[in-house]
């Protein structure tokens, strides 16, 4: 099992968040249990490889 993490935010009625490692793709749901699944969704599609050009966030180690 992998675990990701995610950043989220409650706006009004609805529950916004997006996966730390793919910050410009957000999604949202009335419900935070139902926004976690569509994160796991989201994940799925975006590692898949079928989606082409997905920009993702890496990590430079600098003197």
């Amino acid at each position: 099992m992998t675990t990701i993490r995610y950043v989220y935010w409650q706006d009004g009625e609805s529950w916004l968040g997006h996966l730390e490692e793919f910050p410009d793709y957000l999604t949202q749901a009335p419900t935070l249990e139902e926004l976690e699944e569509n994160l796991r969704d989201l994940y799925k599609d975006l590692t898949s490889g079928e989606i082409p050009g997905v920009r993702r966030v890496g990590r430079l180690q600098v003197a």
